[in-house]
């Protein structure tokens, strides 16, 4: 049975993923940060969908709670076989010149640090090197990657 988690889950690409994953027959681990009523929603549409799912909460920049949000995912629903990052900000709007230097470690740490350590996550338990079934790593983007946003 495939198992898809997906980090930032609740809403906009993610949260769409999850319901095209269920249609297509996945189970699905919906993580969110703070919108638990948006990752209920989705949860909602992937069992209406005749598929199991769960809503997690986590901050994807936070390496305990990645780790723990993969072994919540697997108590749930079964090992994860499939992971989709699509957790992602933008910072503060501004020009960089104004910058403070926590808004931009805050966009490093999710976006990139974020992905990375998910990526490191599924792949310490996807991999047939490590014992796991295989599986499919998909990072995602937005439009936001090439016009910064707002």
């Amino acid at each position: 049975m495939p198992v898809l988690l997906i980090a930032g889950g609740g809403r906009g690409i993610g949260a769409a993923t999850a319901r095209l994953a269920a249609r297509d027959g996945y189970d699905v681990a919906v993580n969110y940060i703070s919108n638990a009523a948006a990752a209920a929603k989705v949860v909602d549409a992937v069992e209406a969908a005749g598929r199991k799912a769960v809503a997690l909460q986590g901050d994807m920049s936070h390496e305990a709670d990645i780790e723990r949000v993969f072994d919540e995912a697997a108590r749930a629903l079964g090992p994860v076989t499939h992971f989709v990052h699509s957790s992602g900000i933008v910072g503060k709007n501004g020009k960089l010149a104004d910058s403070t230097a926590e808004n931009m470690r805050a966009v490093v740490d999710v976006n990139l640090m974020g992905a990375l350590l998910c990526s490191r996550a599924a792949v310490n338990r996807m991999s047939t090197a490590k014992g796991g079934q295989g599986g499919s790593i998909v990072l995602l983007s937005s439009n936001a990657a090439v016009t910064g946003g707002a």
